[in-house]
C-alpha cells in the first residue's frame, strides 16, 4: 500500500468503533473539516447509538442526556453513516477495517469492572454496579438480570458518581422515577423495593472522594431518603486538612457539603442514604447469597509518593445486608490485533497514537479516544477534548503521507458485512427512536425503552448497504 493523500474525489476514510461521547465527538470533528474531504463510518455493537448516554447516565438526570442533540446533528452531516448490531471482533474484524479505511479510531470505552477480590464476592446479590446501571437503562444485555430488593440494606462499595447513582436509584419514590425512561421492568422492581437503608462505603476520606459536587449535593432533594454523615467522619486528619487548602474546588465544596449533612437533623423520611468514610469490605458473608459484609475501619497513610493511602486499622463490624454494588473502577477490554496496555487496562497509545509494544512506533492508521484511551476518568465532556487530540494526530498524519490507501471499498466490506448481521443504520435507529418515543408520550415520559435486541431490530426499517450515502 501507498502513502495516501486526500481530494475531493477520493476522501479521507474513517471508521470509528463506538458510538458513546467519545466517537461522536471525533466523528463531529472530522466531518466539521472542509480540508480534507472526510467520511465517517461509525459501528457500534449495539443496536442503538450514545453509547453511555443512553445506557449509563441515570435515567433522573435527562439534561446530560441532552448532549444527544450536538450527535444528532453531527449524524446529519454529509459523509456520516451509522452501523449498529456489529461487534468488531465478531461480525468484522480489526484487519478488514484497516483494509477499508485510510484509519480506525476505537472508542469503545471500559466496559469491565473492577474487582473487591474479597470472600463472598461471587454470591448471588453481590454485584457490579455497572450491571445494575445497565438493567435499569435498559441495556439489552442486561435486561433479564434480577436483582433482589427484598432486603432492608444494600451496601454500595466506591465513593464515585456511580456509586451515587446507584443509591440515589434505590432511594428515589416511584413517582420520581415513573417520569423518566428508566426501563420498565426496572421501574417494576423498584416500585415493590423493601431496601430502606443504603450504606455507600468509601476507603479513604471525604477529601479522597471523587464525587463531583453536584451529584453529592443533589442527594439532599430526595423525597424519601435521608442523608446521614457521622459527624467524625468529617474530621479530617492533619494531611487530609492540609490537602484540602491546596486542593481543587470540587473537594473542598464536596467536604463542605458532607459537613452540612453531618449538621442537619434527620427528617424521619422512610429510607436512609448513609455515607461512610475510611471504611472497607473485608469479606461478604452468606450461605446460599448476600447475607452481610464484614468492614474494616481505615486509617490514612502516606505513600512514597505523598498520597494519602488506606490502612486497615484493626476495628471490624458486621453489616446486615441482601444487596451488594460495587462500583470501585473499570477496565478495558483487549482487542484482538489491537496493542493492549495490561498495566493500564487500556489500548497501549500515546496520545491517542496507537503504539507497537515492540517497536514503540506508531501503529499506521490505528488511533483510540475516550476510556478506552485515557482511563475511565473526567465527565461526557471530558471526552471532546480527547477526541480533539487524538483527530489532530490522525489528520496531521495524514498531511504528513504516514497514513496509506486502503486495498478495497467501503461497500465491498459493508456489503461483505450485511452477510454476516442485521446491520442497523441510522434511519433504523430513528424508527427506533420514533416508536420509543410515542410509547412514552400518553404517561408524560421522555421515552419507553426496547429494552431486547429482537424487538430492537424489528423495529428498525429495512437496510441497503449504501443507505444514506453516496458509494466510496
Amino acid at each position: 500500500m501507498t502513502p495516501s493523500t486526500g481530494t475531493t474525489e477520493s476522501p479521507l476514510r474513517i471508521a470509528v468503533i463506538g458510538s458513546g461521547p467519545a466517537g461522536l465527538y471525533a466523528t463531529g470533528q472530522l466531518l466539521g473539516r472542509e480540508d480534507p474531504v472526510v467520511t465517517v463510518d461509525v459501528f457500534d455493537r449495539l443496536p442503538t447509538p450514545w453509547g453511555l448516554v443512553r445506557a449509563g447516565v441515570a435515567p433522573d438526570h435527562p439534561k446530560i442526556k441532552s448532549v444527544t442533540r450536538v450527535f444528532e446533528k453531527t449524524a446529519s452531516k454529509p459523509g456520516f453513516r451509522f452501523h449498529g448490531n456489529v461487534e468488531v471482533g465478531s461480525d468484522v474484524t480489526h484487519e478488514e477495517l484497516m483494509s477499508a479505511y485510510h484509519a480506525v479510531i476505537y472508542a469503545i470505552g471500559t466496559p469491565g469492572d473492577r474487582r473487591l477480590g474479597i470472600e463472598g464476592e461471587d454470591l448471588p446479590g453481590s454485584h457490579a454496579a455497572t450491571e445494575f446501571v445497565a438493567w435499569y437503562n435498559g441495556h439489552p444485555d442486561y435486561a433479564d438480570l434480577e436483582f433482589d430488593l427484598s432486603c432492608h440494606r444494600a451496601v454500595v462499595i466506591g465513593n464515585g458518581n456511580v456509586a451515587l447513582d446507584v443509591a440515589r436509584m434505590l432511594a428515589l419514590s416511584v413517582e420520581e422515577l415513573a417520569v423518566t425512561d428508566i426501563a420498565d421492568h426496572a421501574l417494576e422492581a423498584l416500585r415493590d423495593s423493601q431496601i430502606e437503608e443504603i450504606v455507600v462505603l468509601g476507603r479513604r476520606g471525604p477529601a479522597q472522594a471523587a464525587f463531583t459536587n453536584p451529584e453529592l449535593r443533589e442527594l439532599a432533594d430526595l423525597e424519601l431518603a435521608d442523608v446521614i454523615v457521622d459527624p467524625g467522619d468529617v474530621e479530617l486528619d492533619e494531611r487530609s486538612a492540609a490537602m484540602l487548602k491546596v486542593s481543587d474546588g470540587t473537594t473542598r465544596r464536596n467536604v463542605e457539603t458532607l459537613r452540612q449533612y453531618a449538621a442537619a437533623a434527620p427528617n424521619r423520611r422512610p429510607r436512609r442514604i448513609v455515607l461512610k468514610f475510611l471504611t472497607s469490605p473485608v469479606t461478604i458473608e452468606g450461605t446460599d447469597r448476600v447475607e452481610g459484609v464484614v468492614v474494616e475501619r481505615n486509617q490514612l497513610v502516606a505513600g512514597e509518593d505523598g498520597s494519602l493511602r488506606a490502612r486497615p486499622a484493626g476495628q471490624t463490624e458486621r453489616l446486615e445486608a441482601g444487596l451488594v454494588l460495587r462500583s470501585i473502577g473499570y477496565v478495558g477490554t483487549p482487542l484482538s490485533g489491537v496493542p493492549f496496555d495490561g498495566n493500564k487496562s487500556t489500548v497501549l497509545n500515546q496520545q491517542g497514537r496507537v503504539i507497537n509494544p515492540e517497536t514503540r512506533s506508531p501503529v499506521t492508521g490505528v488511533y483510540v479516544a475516550g476510556w478506552i484511551k485515557r482511563g475511565p476518568s473526567g465527565v461526557i465532556g471530558t471526552n471532546k477534548k480527547c477526541a480533539q487530540e487524538t483527530t489532530q494526530l490522525l489528520l496531521a498524519d495524514y498531511a504528513d503521507g504516514k497514513l496509506v490507501t486502503p486495498e478495497r471499498s467501503t461497500d465491498d466490506l459493508l456489503e461483505l458485512l450485511h452477510t454476516r448481521a442485521h446491520v442497523v443504520d441510522y434511519t433504523g435507529w430513528e424508527a427506533i427512536d420514533a416508536h420509543e418515543r410515542s410509547l412514552g408520550e400518553p404517561s408524560g415520559r421522555p421515552r419507553v425503552k426496547v429494552v431486547r435486541r429482537p424487538e430492537l431490530l424489528e423495529r428498525s426499517r429495512p437496510l441497503s448497504t449504501t443507505s444514506g450515502s453516496e458509494t466510496r
